[in-house]
């Protein structure tokens, strides 16, 4: 048996995360005995096993009440994107910083005998401009980004109270999320989920880079997979895998429209706006990663080329 929490429940990795583990019931071979949602407000997720703690994550009372159940895996993924991150200097760092030292500190506080095992959302967005072709596991991460740091402080603490043995945790540092769901985002990468999302829901979408632009993405599935393969892996994480660069797809926005009209006719590409000339250009984003080190621990990656996720968003749209 085994008990859950997810710090960040109602946000969209959260959400399909919750989801996941309720229709599976299990946490990999361990069936779930509870789950503990969290987040600043409640949404519709319930399950047999399944309980609310409502309030910030970054005040102690609100997660300590989490911890006081004493769940054997902590997801955390409470965030809040680069693009507000980096306008609302202040927000960026209390969801994105804060939440993470305080659940550390509810985890510390909790006594001596126990030690769960942590399982952080942190991005590629660690690593800042300029960008080699290729980027391997060795790359000194030197954020460009409020989000970045934030992020690249978060895996110091949750390294560091690992390393004092309160706590076993693993940061994995995730691909751009590609097709995210809801309403259109503007700002940094964004527009890889609104070039797909917008124009399949019939709506007009803004292409603010080149075609030739190329970076590293994953689906929602993708993501989920990934979190819940992390708190499966047996035995103490070791000190040189607790920030992994996560497998991902290397694409360009050319591929992604390619595939968009393969899928749906090339009239839907009418409904996509370019911004003349274009905001960002190559040398903007990461292009590819070895992930070298979570693909020989296994992680998985439910994608291969760009029709992969306009399949997957169809999938969503219209199930079976």
């Amino acid at each position: 048996m085994a008990s859950v929490a997810i710090i960040g429940a109602s946000g969209m990795i959260g959400r399909a995360l919750a989801e996941t583990l309720i229709a599976r019931g299990a946490l990999g071979t361990e069936s779930l005995d509870a789950l503990i949602l969290s987040d600043i407000r409640k949404s519709e997720i319930e399950g047999d096993a399944t309980q609310w703690v409502t309030g910030d994550a970054a005040v102690l009372e609100t997660i300590g009440e989490v911890i006081a159940a004493r769940p054997d895996v902590i997801f955390h993924v409470a965030a809040t994107a680069m693009g507000q991150a980096d306008s609302n200097f202040a927000i960026g760092y209390h969801i994105n910083f804060d939440t993470v030292r305080a659940t550390l500190e509810a985890i510390r506080l909790a006594g001596d005998d126990y030690r769960p095992r942590l399982v952080h959302a942190s991005s590629i967005g660690v690593y800042g401009a300029p960008f080699p072709a290729l980027i391997d596991d060795a790359a000194q991460p030197r954020p460009d980004s409020s989000y970045g740091t934030q992020k690249l402080m978060s895996e110091a603490i949750i390294a560091d109270y690992s390393r004092m043995g309160f706590v076993d945790g693993i940061c994995l540092r995730l691909p751009t999320i590609a097709v995210r769901p809801g309403e259109a985002t503007h700002g940094n990468s964004g527009f890889f989920s609104n070039i797909i999302r917008e124009p399949l829901e019939g709506r007009r979408a803004l292409l603010p880079a080149s075609d030739d632009v190329r970076h590293w993405l994953a689906s929602p599935e993708t993501a989920v997979a990934q979190l819940i393969y992390a708190a499966n892996i047996e035995g103490r994480i070791l000190a040189d895998a607790r920030a992994l660069a996560m497998p991902g797809v290397s694409l360009t926005v050319g591929g992604l429209l390619a595939a968009l009209a393969d899928r749906a006719g090339d009239d839907i590409l009418s409904l996509i706006d370019r911004t003349d000339p274009p905001v960002y250009r190559p040398q903007d984003f990461p292009a590819c990663f070895t992930a070298e080190t979570a693909r020989n621990l296994g992680f998985p990656l439910l994608e291969e080329k760009p029709a992969d996720f306009i399949d997957g968003f169809l999938r969503k749209r219209f199930p079976a």
